[in-house]
């Protein structure tokens, strides 16, 4: 718009005002469109390698355990140390497939109702005078739904095994998770170490299966 003004001595002047340019981008077009342009990638999801396919855990399962691994453990692949399907039904045969390793070891246990829990164990299991192991050492299940139990800092009663039980956790007289010496019996329990809940339907349950994975 151009106005006049006249000033003292009869003189016609004009003033504009200024003038912008309009700038339409890529990105208002598909805006006005309903065009959503995605600028985040979902993060991808790390899949280890199992040297044998698991007959317990299904692959959502192994993407959560694989989030709760220590550093250490990320990048090797998982190595079936272990499964009562393949060793059977003894603690003894056991503590002799741990032999040599080094590595954290995962314990899946599938129970008489097709429940799934365990425990990652920060060394592999042996028969031991008292507890072993370190805070890496955690208890999961997945009964009813995915829980991860880590150490609470209340003790160090992590893991103790001999012949006759492997056992996870302490205080107050419970275990978190105890195995009998035939991997035939099992229970778990609210315990201090961990600060869990029963990891079964049931404080004492039937073991059906037991898998251990190592990672190297």
């Amino acid at each position: 718009m151009i106005r006049f003004w006249y000033g003292k001595k009869g003189r016609r002047h004009h003033s504009m005002k200024n003038k912008y340019n309009l700038i339409t981008t890529r990105e208002d077009i598909n805006s006005k469109q309903g065009t959503t342009i995605k600028t985040e990638l979902e993060p991808e999801v790390f899949r280890p390698n199992l040297s044998d396919p698991s007959e317990l855990l299904q692959v959502e399962q192994i993407e959560k355990l694989t989030k709760c691994l220590p550093p250490r453990t990320i990048g090797y692949p998982w190595t079936l140390v272990y499964s009562t399907a393949k060793h059977g039904m003894s603690l003894k045969t056991l503590y002799r497939t741990m032999m040599g390793l080094d590595t954290p070891v995962l314990m899946v246990v599938k129970d008489s109702d097709g429940q799934i829990f365990g425990a990652l164990a920060s060394e592999p299991f042996k028969v031991s005078d008292g507890f072993y192991g370190t805070g890496e050492t955690f208890l999961f299940t997945f009964t009813p739904d995915f829980e991860k139990f880590s150490w609470t800092g209340d003790n160090m009663f992590f893991i103790k095994g001999d012949m006759d039980a492997l056992a996870f956790g302490g205080g107050g007289g419970e275990f978190a998770l105890w195995l009998d010496g035939d991997l035939y019996h099992g229970r778990s329990h609210s315990c201090k170490t961990f600060g869990n809940r029963t990891l079964s339907k049931k404080e004492d349950f039937i073991i059906q299966d037991i898998e251990i994975w190592g990672f190297e």
